[in-house]
């Protein structure tokens, strides 16, 4: 494991004044896929928020998993008061409902104005898993993206997904990572494995057997990799 932290950014430009919106769609999200990058713009002393497009109530958990959400959050550096959770009736965390994406085009549309966000982060269009929840979110802020509704100077980025056998690599995906293209690479080391890991098992509804697996083997808990989002028309269905 690298003893240091990294960041890699080709065509980004970084300053000391990144304001990043991390949207996902529910508690876990944040450190099962994110952390790498939550981690180390922390560390760059940049202002991050998350906002987290359900409940996660699917098993009735939502009261517990908003307070797993916050602790987790804590771990990673992220304060409470910059945690939004939404509840809504038309997101629910189901992998077979189909979101709208007009609602949540307008939720992260309204969250980037309030707060001036250079920088947002989020899914691609195959959601690391594939979760329909996941994917609904890439959808929308590529809608805000090709119809001109998000600030010139905001960048948007997707969490790159890779197949199976590099999913599971841990570390050792990181050479691939490092020769595939990428718009940004994030690394944690030893220190950071232990916070993203320790973010993790805030969340104890979750944390099934095959959790624990991914804990120590997903390249995610580790390395992020993003594309940009492209800008300009395309041919998307809002619904």
């Amino acid at each position: 494991m690298l003893n240091s932290s990294s960041v890699v950014a080709s065509g980004l430009a970084f300053d000391s004044d990144v304001r990043a919106l991390i949207v996902t769609a529910h508690p876990d999200d944040e450190c099962m896929f994110f952390a790498p990058v939550i981690l180390r713009l922390v560390e760059m002393n940049a202002d991050v928020h998350l906002l987290c497009l359900s409940e996660g109530n699917y098993y009735n958990q939502g009261a517990q998993r908003k307070k797993e959400l916050l602790n987790s959050c804590a771990v990673l550096g992220i304060p409470a008061s910059k945690v939004t959770r939404v509840d809504h009736e038309k997101l629910p965390d189901d992998p077979s409902a189909q979101w709208s994406i007009s609602l949540v085009s307008s939720l992260v549309k309204k969250h980037i104005r309030a707060h001036s966000f250079n920088m947002v982060l989020t899914f691609d269009g195959r959601g690391v898993s594939g979760h329909a929840n996941h994917t609904a979110i890439h959808t929308a802020v590529s809608h805000l993206a090709s119809t001109g509704q998000v600030p010139d100077d905001c960048c948007l980025l997707s969490l790159e997904t890779v197949g199976l056998l590099r999913k599971y690599l841990s570390l050792l995906d990181l050479p691939f990572s490092w020769m595939s293209p990428s718009h940004l690479c994030c690394v944690v080391g030893p220190e950071g494995f232990g916070k993203a890991k320790g973010a993790m098992f805030c969340h104890r509804t979750q944390l099934l057997w095959f959790r624990y697996l991914y804990i120590f083997f997903s390249r995610y808990m580790l390395l992020n990799t993003f594309q940009m989002i492209p800008r300009g028309p395309s041919n998307l269905k809002i619904y």
